[in-house]
């Protein structure tokens, strides 16, 4: 599967927030809201969530693999530094 678009959209508030993305795979399938936010040890994403009704949350969807989680957040952080430039 391979990543054909990336959109990111900075969020101007303050907090942990730092922008919101897009994804689209093989200019066929999207995932969107998914979240950047700044923890402890850096930037990561966030990927978009409905909270059950025990309170938990759970992803709607979400990389299986480690390199393709890493090849999303490389993308879109790599967009992020350039809306920052």
């Amino acid at each position: 599967m391979t990543i054909t678009d990336v959109q990111v959209r900075k969020v101007d508030e303050a907090g942990r927030m730092k922008a919101i993305a897009s994804i689209t795979f093989n200019d066929a399938f999207v995932v969107r809201d998914i979240r950047v936010i700044e923890g402890n040890e850096g930037k990561f994403l966030a990927m978009p969530s409905r909270k059950l009704s025990s309170g938990e949350f759970r992803d709607v969807a979400h990389p299986v693999t480690a390199q393709m989680r890493e090849e999303m957040t490389s993308l879109v952080l790599e967009r992020l530094d350039a809306l920052d430039a």
